[in-house]
């Protein structure tokens, strides 16, 4: 499961979810759907995002286990 950070950076830097959108190329549907956690962005997307709020990638999103890992 991928968690985000998204809600944050953008009320620190005062954006909209529709300049976000603006600034990474995407519709303002796709941002609160991201922030919503409805699904993953690709990881040129999340670059983007994390570009636009100037921070490093992994200070926007992190990678937390689903479960229990099956070894097989």
């Amino acid at each position: 499961m991928i968690r985000n950070r998204m809600k944050e950076h953008r009320a620190r830097l005062g954006l909209k979810q529709e300049d976000l959108a603006r600034l990474v190329g995407v519709r303002r549907e796709t941002i609160g759907n991201l922030e919503k956690g409805r699904y993953n962005p690709s990881l040129v997307l999340a670059w983007n995002i994390a570009q636009a709020f100037g921070v490093p990638i992994e200070e926007v999103f992190t990678v937390e286990p689903d479960g229990p890992a099956e070894h097989g």
